[in-house]
C-alpha cells in the first residue's frame, strides 16, 4: 500500500463536501505518482472563483482563466498606459536628440567666447561665437515641432533641455554685453532663438539663471582686461553688476537652484569691486572718483 493511498481518504474527509472533487482525486490517486508530486497537485482538487477545469482526456486536464469585469478593466487601462509610455519615450528620445545638437553647437560658441580672455580682438570674438546663432536657431525650430506633437505638454519634457537653454542665454547675453554693454532683455533672447512665446517660448527661469552664469564670466574678463592695460573696464562692469544684482533684488526668489545662483552674484560683485578699488588706489582709472559715488550709491 503506497503513502499516496493512506493519505487519500484523510485528505477527502478533510475537504467540504462542497468543495470535494471524487473522480479528480481518484485520477490522480491510481496514478503513480511520488508523495511530492500528489501533494503539488492537491491544490487544483479544490473550487477556485477564478480557475475551471474541463472533462478530463487522457488523465490530463487543462485550467482556463475566467476574466471577471473588473480584470478585464484593468487589462484594459494599463494596456492603454503601456501605449502612452512607449509613445511618451520615443517623444523624449528625439528631444533628447536635439538637446545633443544644442549642446554641441553650444560648446562650440563657448569656446569662441573664451578667446575674449586671451586679448583677441572683441569684433573677432564676436564675430566668430555669432557665427553659431543660426544653427541654434534651427535647432530651436526643430525642437519647437516635436512639442507641437503633444500640446500643453512643455513642462512635461522640459527638463531634457533646460541645461543646455540656460548655457545659451549666458553665451547670447555675454556676446550682447561685449557688443553693447547692456543686458540682453528677456524678449530679445528669444528673439535671436526665432522663438514663439506663444507656442514654445523661453522659460523664464531658464532666461534668469543663464544671466547668473554670464555674470560669473565677468570677473575673469575684468581681470584680464585690466592686465591688457585697459583700466576702465573694471568701473563699466562694476556699475553693470551692481544694476544687475539691484534688479535680481526685486524678485521675490525661493530656496531653490535660482537663488543660489542669485546668492553667488554677489561673490561676482566684491570679486569686481576688489580689482576696481585696487586700480583707484593706484590711480589708473581717470574716473575712479565718479564710479566710486556711482558705486556707493547703488550699494544704498
Amino acid at each position: 500500500m503506497t503513502i499516496i493511498s493512506i493519505l487519500v481518504p484523510h485528505i477527502i474527509r478533510s475537504i467540504p463536501l462542497s468543495t470535494r472533487r471524487f473522480p479528480l482525486l481518484s485520477h490522480f490517486a491510481k496514478s503513480r505518482l511520488t508523495k511530492f508530486q500528489f501533494l503539488a497537485i492537491l491544490p487544483v482538487c479544490y473550487h477556485s472563483p477564478y480557475t475551471s477545469f474541463k472533462s478530463m482526456a487522457d488523465g490530463e486536464g487543462e485550467m482556463h482563466m475566467q476574466h471577471s469585469p473588473t480584470v478585464e478593466k484593468l487589462e484594459m487601462q494599463f494596456e492603454e498606459l503601456r501605449s502612452q509610455l512607449e509613445d511618451s519615450g520615443k517623444l523624449r528620445e528625439r528631444i533628447r536628440a536635439v538637446a545633443m545638437e544644442i549642446e554641441s553647437t553650444t560648446w562650440l560658441m563657448h569656446s569662441s567666447v573664451l578667446l575674449i580672455h586671451h586679448s583677441i580682438s572683441i569684433s573677432d570674438v564676436i564675430e566668430k561665437a555669432k557665427q553659431q546663432i543660426g544653427g541654434l536657431r534651427e535647432l530651436y525650430n526643430k525642437l519647437a515641432e516635436i512639442i507641437r506633437e503633444c500640446p500643453d505638454q512643455y513642462y512635461r519634457y522640459h527638463g531634457d533641455w533646460r541645461t543646455e537653454t540656460q548655457t545659451v542665454v549666458s553665451l547670447l547675453s555675454f556676446i550682447h554685453w561685449l557688443e553693447t554693454g547692456t543686458l540682453l532683455l528677456h524678449t530679445e533672447a528669444e528673439a535671436k532663438l526665432g522663438l514663439n512665446p506663444t507656442e514654445f517660448g523661453l522659460d523664464v527661469e531658464d532666461y534668469l539663471i543663464g544671466i547668473c552664469f554670464m555674470s560669473n564670466e565677468l570677473p575673469r574678463y575684468v581681470v584680464n582686461q585690466v592686465t591688457a592695460g585697459d583700466y576702465e573696464c573694471p568701473r563699466k562692469v562694476l556699475k553693470f553688476l551692481k544694476d544687475l544684482h539691484a534688479a535680481f533684488r526685486m524678485l521675490n526668489l525661493r530656496n531653490d537652484f535660482l537663488r543660489k545662483k542669485f546668492d553667488g552674484m554677489k561673490y561676482d560683485l566684491r570679486r569686481v569691486e576688489e580689482v576696481f578699488y585696487d586700480v583707484k588706489i593706484r590711480g589708473l582709472a581717470t574716473n575712479g572718483e565718479s564710479a566710486g559715488k556711482e558705486g556707493d550709491q547703488g550699494q544704498s
